[in-house]
């Protein structure tokens, strides 16, 4: 005798089909609100990488901080490495919500569960060449995103050494991969 409700009640049908889009809409809604942090983090990396070519490691100090570690390549040129790690609070489960094992089901699926940036500034008679990320540093949306957390301070702050970069919609900053940049002259062979 297990009858469901809509078999004895059709005029439910259209609510029942209309609560479960709501309810699917939630749950999409709910997913890119997480992801929409990545996709902003992501585009401020990838703008870093633009907007620093050109500056002085004086000013790369003063926006970035003092780097963990330097190498000097040849006369003229010199690494800076800065490694930072994302500290991300882990949520508790309840007996009701289980909302970690949500949040891992997450970024097991969706990937970008990144927590670590390792950012390369390469200097050529002291002036920013390039910049490159590396690591455990993808967010859920985008890619690099952990490592805003390195170049935040230029990005917010701008010094007068840095590149100006169109921001916007059409600007050439995109989330998903790190900016082409012009090809730079090979540095004469100094043996």
């Amino acid at each position: 005798m297990n009858v469901s409700v809509t078999a004895r009640f059709p005029a439910l049908r259209p609510c029942l089909r209309l609560w479960q889009a709501g309810m699917l809409v939630t749950g999409l809604l709910g997913l890119s609100g997480l992801s929409g942090c990545g996709y902003t983090d992501s585009r401020a990396a990838h703008r870093a990488q633009m907007t620093m070519i050109g500056m002085n490691s004086m000013d790369v100090q003063s926006c970035v901080g003092i780097p963990d570690k330097t190498r000097k390549i040849s006369d003229t040129v010199q690494i800076f490495e800065y490694s930072r790690t994302l500290n991300i609070p882990s949520t508790n489960d309840s007996t009701l919500i289980p909302l970690q094992s949500v949040v891992n089901l997450t970024e097991t699926t969706l990937g970008g569960a990144g927590k670590t940036c390792i950012a390369d500034i390469r200097f050529e008679n002291d002036r920013v060449t390039q910049v490159h990320y590396s690591g455990d540093d993808d967010e859920m949306m985008g890619t690099d995103g952990v490592c805003s957390i390195v170049t935040r301070g230029c990005v917010r702050q701008p010094v007068p050494s840095m590149r100006h970069v169109k921001k916007g919609v059409f600007s050439p900053v995109s989330a998903f991969h790190s900016p082409k940049l012009d090809a730079q002259p090979t540095p004469a062979n100094t043996r």
